[in-house]
């Protein structure tokens, strides 16, 4: 008669391999997730904190031109570029002001836009 042996059998260990390593997919893959969903936040945060700043230095210029501007947001934030819009509306007095702040560089996609209406001459 056989003793009875201690220990794991090949297939075992090669089923206890395959569910770590599927687990171990699986928790890189939301670590990934996690790291881009906290860039594009940061992303937001900081671009819609910049476009209200602009938003607001274009709505206290009486004088703004009706054509688009460019810049960017240097010595602060170098990495990120804004551009302008004054256009009219179609009613007396309305005017049109279009804020849009994106990564310099960055696809065309990767913008935030703020739109302000406001009157003028009142």
């Amino acid at each position: 008669m056989r003793a009875k042996q201690n220990g794991f059998t090949l297939l075992e260990v090669m089923v206890a391999m395959s569910i770590l390593a599927l687990a171990l997919v699986a928790v890189f893959h939301m670590q990934s997730q996690s790291i881009s969903m906290s860039s594009d936040a940061r992303f937001r945060t900081t671009a819609s904190l910049l476009a209200a700043g602009k938003m607001a230095d274009l709505e206290a210029d009486p004088g703004a031109a009706r054509e688009t501007q460019k810049g960017d947001f240097a010595p602060d934030h170098p990495e990120f570029a804004w551009s302008a819009r004054v256009t009219g509306t179609g009613i007396a007095r309305l005017m049109k002001i279009e804020v849009t702040v994106f990564y310099k560089g960055a696809e065309e996609g990767d913008a935030y836009q703020l739109v302000l209406y406001k009157t003028s001459g009142l």
